[in-house]
């Protein structure tokens, strides 16, 4: 018996929030990154599928701000709280930023993936939310699920298989 359950799907430079029952999940993380903030007594969690370290190397009209890491969490940590989740309760836990291809002697403008995972965690620090667990780098993609009752982090990969954190 397959089991139903609501999902909510977050693209590409896209974020949302989820509350009771459910999984919110990404797909398509290279040198992406997923981040996930979960409220564990309110069983609420919230998604961010950041793109590129900072705005400040934004160069589109209208910023897009779930597409940077300085920009993405705080949103999401205003939506969750909107909603009455407590910035003291939250925890994270993500997934991505690979090296997805290499490049000689670049330097590194080319080190996306890496560069996307240390600033998620610079600004999860900043704003004080413990990250848990972490499976990033390598040069392999992922799609990640979070259980918004369980608060569990599902991470499928080709190469992997499936974990958990």
């Amino acid at each position: 018996m397959i089991d139903e359950q609501y999902i909510v799907k977050v693209g590409m430079a896209d974020l949302n929030v989820i509350r009771g029952q459910g999984l919110i999940r990404t797909t398509g993380l290279g040198s992406c990154v997923g981040v996930t903030l979960f409220d564990p007594l309110l069983k609420m969690a919230g998604l961010a599928h950041v793109m590129l370290p900072s705005s400040e190397i934004a160069r589109e009209g209208a910023l897009n701000i779930a597409k940077y890491a300085d920009t993405a969490l705080p949103e999401l940590v205003r939506r969750l709280s909107a909603l009455g989740a407590s910035r003291g309760r939250l925890v994270a836990k993500m997934a991505g930023g690979s090296q997805m291809f290499t490049f000689a002697g670049t330097g590194d403008s080319m080190r996306i993936g890496p560069r996307n995972a240390e600033s998620c965690k610079a600004m999860l620090s900043e704003l004080g939310i413990p990250l848990l667990a972490e499976d990033t780098g390598g040069n392999y993609g992922r799609t990640i699920e979070l259980d918004c009752e369980t608060g569990i982090l599902f991470i499928r990969s080709v190469q992997m298989g499936i974990k958990e954190l």
